[in-house]
């Protein structure tokens, strides 16, 4: 072997122990570095003509697992869906106020029901009966508020989804500018340690945001998909188009957020056909998903139908009592009914005319049954007319039914028959027109339509309303538009659902009370029916499809309720007693003292009520349940986001442990270096000495 090669290999073991140093520095310097992976210079023998003659250092490599980063990446995913959850959840549990709160919905529920209990132990006193209407109109409030509350959280989450997507396309752009980055440097054979590693992070951020699956291709780029199997990233960049469409109404339903080719430089471009519509994307945005279409509009739903429940129950004892003196007009509300339609009642009820002291001045009994076949809702007007007059007459105008008396000194009470009480759809036909209604509405009847097919809907030709069915998760399965036609039926309208897009989920019909009700198939539990475009009115009254046909409690008429006035602001107008409809004229119909009627608010108060699609229950059972609910799952979903975090946490470490940076591995190392580096100049130093001694033999 010459000196040259002796040399040439000591000068290769100075230049190996030189880079093997560089990459101990780096390792050091960036021992606290988030995301950094140590790094470590692959040595070869160099080999010459089958002679080895020192040693060949290669690039800088990154020292790391790709399936532990995978590992990082999916559980991030996880996290960040939980995480999303629990917050909004926890937010949502807020509002609803701790169970002990005098201004939490329980609270007021429970509220009223005691205070109606005092009426009836204090013999109806002013007092007490303020207490009680007053209770009732907070009720009212507070689920009003909560539903004001529901919406504007709903639109914090629909900011949220904007701001989210907004950072996935930044992410995205990064990642393809890395990509090019490593691919260029690996081409060249050179580090991609730094473009390598700043990618990982990104990874990491993006898997947190959007659940993805991530593979690394031989040019050295990685290739990015979601959970639900739309692609984000290959060679070609991808943007996702989406607009923060706030929130119009507790049913505002959204577009789906859409995938577009993109430019370097992020610029959108055509559509590559797929899009984000459901919470299976994972990660943040696929939990505030789930949130914003499925949970918060859940929420608002129940309300309306524990609302539903509340004000049919307590109009129902309200229509069935009386005040004395009895008021001298009894105005109803918009059922959605006109004179010509259909009457559709069984059963008799009594109207009469009373004085100021409850004497009977005048009554009629209308049998309903006895009415000629299809009698419509004018028949009803002028068989009640034709027994009152001329002590009272009654009106019917703008779907509106009013009744009252001719003199001042007397006024307007009904009755229902003992044996045979008048009925449409299970309810009477006072509560029907809402006549003595506690509790009104200017955009429900807060009664069933007791349509049957053979209706008319009512509706002008060219109304729509649209309805959009979700899976259990929130995801839109299929949407329909029903466009109004001369000629229409209740009937038509259901046969038109059973044959268009939704039918292939489940099937529609009229029940017993007219609503329109839904059973999804089998595989199809938990669907649910969303009316979130309604322009129709039945025949100008201002009630809509979506009133009418029941299907969303959303529609149940909360956002317009409030106590009678009249009850409001005069505890005299509170029906507390019962007309004594079995009286004859001149005898007296109502008694002073008489709070019967107030007995009737306990009792029913505390039975069942008709809550619509969602079955019967007692009020307090389906409130306890509804907050319960919320309850649970707010502490489920911190459960599962502690869980989440602690294996994310985990698998993190375990990724680190394996590619980050240990000072006591990189000072041995450094050790190592050090005595191969004064071993090599050792080399070197002896070499030259022996050159020196060869030159001093010439």
């Amino acid at each position: 072997m010459s000196l040259n090669s002796i040399l040439s290999s000591a000068i290769s073991g100075l230049s190996a122990s030189q880079a093997g140093m560089q990459t101990v520095s780096n390792n050091i310097a960036n021992v606290g570095t988030v995301g950094y992976a140590r790094q470590k210079v692959a040595q070869s023998a160099s080999v010459a003509a089958g002679s080895v003659n020192g040693v060949v250092v290669g690039e800088p490599s990154r020292v790391a697992d790709k399936f532990l980063e995978n590992a990082v990446y999916q559980r991030a995913g996880t996290a960040g869906r939980a995480e999303a959850a629990a917050n909004y959840l926890d937010r949502l549990q807020s509002l609803l106020g701790s169970p002990s709160s005098q201004s939490g919905l329980a609270s007021r529920l429970s509220a009223i029901t005691s205070s109606i209990s005092q009426v009836t132990g204090l013999q109806g006193s002013a007092e007490s009966i303020a207490l009680f209407t007053g209770n009732v109109d907070d009720t009212i409030d507070t689920l009003q508020g909560l539903q004001s509350d529901v919406t504007n959280l709903r639109a914090d989450v629909e900011s949220e989804v904007s701001d989210t997507v907004d950072r996935v396309n930044v992410l995205l752009q990064k990642i393809h500018g890395l990509n090019a980055d490593v691919s260029r440097l690996q081409g060249l054979g050179l580090s991609t340690s730094g473009p390598a590693d700043e990618r990982m992070s990104a990874l990491e951020e993006l898997s947190g945001l959007v659940e993805v699956s991530v593979r690394e291709q031989p040019d050295g780029r990685v290739t990015i998909d979601t959970a639900s199997g739309q692609v984000l990233l290959d060679k070609r960049l991808r943007q996702l188009s989406y607009a923060d469409q706030g929130v119009i109404g507790a049913q505002t339903s959204y577009s789906a957020i859409d995938i577009r080719f993109a430019g370097d430089d992020g610029t959108m471009q055509a559509s590559t056909g797929e899009t984000i519509a459901s919470t299976a994307v994972g990660g943040k945005l696929g939990g505030l998903l789930d949130m914003r279409d499925r949970v918060l509009p859940g929420f608002s739903e129940q309300l309306g139908q524990l609302f539903t429940g509340l004000a049919q129950t307590l109009n129902a004892v309200s229509n069935a009592g009386t005040t004395l003196p009895a008021p001298q007009t009894l105005t109803g509300q918009a059922n959605g009914l006109v004179g010509s339609d259909r009457l559709g009642f069984t059963g008799k009820a009594t109207f009469a005319v009373v004085s100021s002291e409850g004497t009977m001045v005048a009554k009629t009994t209308v049998d309903f049954d006895a009415l000629p076949a299809g009698a419509t809702v004018d028949a009803a007007i002028a068989a009640i007319n034709a027994g009152l007059s001329p002590a009272a007459s009654a009106s019917f105008t703008d779907g509106v039914l009013s009744i009252s008396a001719a003199s001042s000194a007397n006024g307007v009470a009904i009755a229902q028959d003992a044996d045979a009480p008048s009925e449409r759809a299970g309810v009477g036909f006072s509560q029907f027109f809402g006549l003595n209604n506690i509790v009104r509405s200017g955009s429900s009847a807060l009664t069933p339509s007791g349509f049957v097919a053979s209706d008319p809907t009512g509706f002008t030709a060219g109304e729509t309303s649209q309805l959009v069915l979700r899976d259990s998760t929130g995801k839109i399965l299929a949407d329909q538009t029903l466009t109004a036609a001369d000629g229409d039926t209740w009937g038509t309208v259901i046969d038109q659902l059973n044959g268009g897009d939704l039918a292939k989920y489940g099937s529609f019909a009229l029940d017993d009370t007219g609503r329109v009700a839904f059973t999804p198939k089998v595989g199809n539990a938990g669907a649910t029916i969303e009316v979130p475009v309604d322009s129709t009115s039945r025949y100008g009254t201002g009630l809509t499809f979506s009133a009418l046909s029941g299907l969303t409690g959303v529609a149940s008429g909360l956002n317009t309720a409030q106590v009678s006035a009249d009850m409001l602001n005069d505890t005299a107008r509170v029906p507390l007693a019962r007309l004594q409809a079995d009286v004859a004229v001149g005898e007296k119909a109502i008694g002073a003292g008489d709070i019967r009627n107030a007995t009737a608010f306990v009792d029913a108060l505390a039975g069942t009520a008709d809550f619509g699609k969602d079955g019967k229950s007692t009020i307090a059972a389906f409130a306890n349940r509804l907050l319960g609910n919320v309850g649970a799952q707010a502490s489920l979903a911190q459960t599962t986001y502690d869980d989440a975090s602690a294996r994310l946490s985990d698998a993190a470490t375990r990724r680190d442990s394996y590619s980050g940076v240990n000072i006591d591995e990189e000072l041995a190392q450094m050790v190592v270096l050090q005595n191969s580096y004064s071993a090599a100049a050792r080399v070197m130093t002896t070499a030259s000495q022996m050159y020196d001694a060869l030159l001093d033999m010439v």
